[in-house]
């Protein structure tokens, strides 16, 4: 398998799998976003998600993240995981270019849903799929640096398909609405890029906890992660069976006239399952870790303590706190806005993706 580090804008570098499948990408896009809806609401004028809001720049944070995707996975092996209710902003979002495929959910189901829902989709089609989640409110500086490391975890994951591999970020501080990290002993990848094996997961721990962990070599989960498709699906087979039980029924229906009818039904009776808490926390399959170089990464959510320091000049800042340490004066400019030295953290909810 070969992998190019050169990764520039404007271009697809495809991976294939040597075990017969394809890398897919999954980008979830299905929240709502309420926390943030002032803001939209100033600049959109309506009630939009956060993930369809052109909040820095022109470009809105889906779009923003499925160009970020597409230096690496092509449109027609990406899926987007939405809502229903959300189908209007996806066809302004799209237009004429080439769309990536749309998993529409009937109703919020929780992140589990989200992403077993699409691993299923895949695996329908591409049976030994690798697969990488992305959450639609990330802004990534440097993106072809990060895309060509998504690209060496990819690999690690072909090589060693039973492992389940997410990224990580180094902490400023010891968050409580964050998850967390505890990185063991090494398993691979390069000096540059190492992957450990994850020695615990704490999905918004205590204070005492997260102290703990900013001391030691903690990191928090930025939630994007790679994993074969059966993988992901025999984990949530494990840990949330009620929820993977009324989706696997939808297998049956692929494709038909009653798909869409099916879907609803699952939905109608599916507990609400968080992924972190429920699958990872949880998980039977190995969970490894790997570092992002560098503080490149903000994330669109905000942490209790940041909420109580929200700057009054949101439109230049949206609010004060740390964001994964990239500088608002890098990522949150508007033309002819003075800007502050502080960190920018987007306001979010409190679910792990958008």
């Amino acid at each position: 398998m070969a992998f190019d580090d050169g990764l520039r804008s404007g271009e697809a570098h495809e991976i294939e799998p040597s075990g017969g499948g394809s890398l897919w990408a999954v980008v979830l896009a299905g929240g709502e976003g309420v926390r943030l809806r002032p803001l939209v609401r100033h600049l959109c004028g309506d009630e939009r998600p956060k993930q369809f809001s052109p909040l820095l720049g022109t470009r809105t944070l889906l779009r923003h993240t499925l160009d970020r995707v597409g230096l690496l996975i092509p449109p027609e092996r990406s899926v987007v995981v939405t809502l229903q209710a959300h189908a209007r902003y996806l066809d302004r979002e799209f237009g004429e270019r080439p769309r990536p495929h749309i998993v529409s959910q009937p109703e919020n189901r929780g992140t589990a849903a989200g992403i077993l829902l699409a691993a299923q989709w895949i695996e329908t089609r591409d049976p030994r799929a690798v697969m990488v989640c992305f959450p639609s409110d990330h802004l990534v500086l440097e993106e072809a640096a990060f895309m060509t490391h998504v690209a060496k975890v990819a690999g690690f994951v072909e090589r060693e398909p039973q492992w389940i591999v997410l990224l990580g970020a180094k902490p400023s501080q010891p968050e409580t609405e964050y998850g967390w990290i505890e990185p063991g002993a090494r398993v691979g990848g390069t000096v540059q890029r190492p992957i450990y094996r994850i020695r615990s997961f704490r999905e918004k721990p205590s204070k005492e906890v997260a102290e703990a962990l900013l001391a030691g070599r903690g990191l928090w989960n930025t939630f994007v992660l790679a994993a074969r498709v059966t993988v992901l699906l025999a984990a949530g087979r494990a840990c949330a069976p009620a929820l993977y039980e009324r989706l696997a029924r939808l297998r049956s229906f692929t494709g038909s006239e009653h798909e869409r009818w099916a879907l609803r039904q699952a939905y109608a009776l599916a507990p609400t399952v968080n992924f972190s808490r429920s699958i990872l926390e949880a998980c039977p399959q190995p969970l490894a870790v790997s570092t992002f170089p560098g503080d490149h990464v903000v994330r669109s959510r905000q942490s209790r303590a940041s909420r109580e320091r929200v700057d009054q000049t949101w439109p230049v800042n949206v609010a004060a706190g740390d964001a994964y340490g990239v500088r608002a004066g890098v990522c949150g400019q508007r033309k002819g806005s003075p800007m502050s030295s502080r960190p920018v953290n987007l306001k979010g909810e409190h679910d792990e993706h958008a």
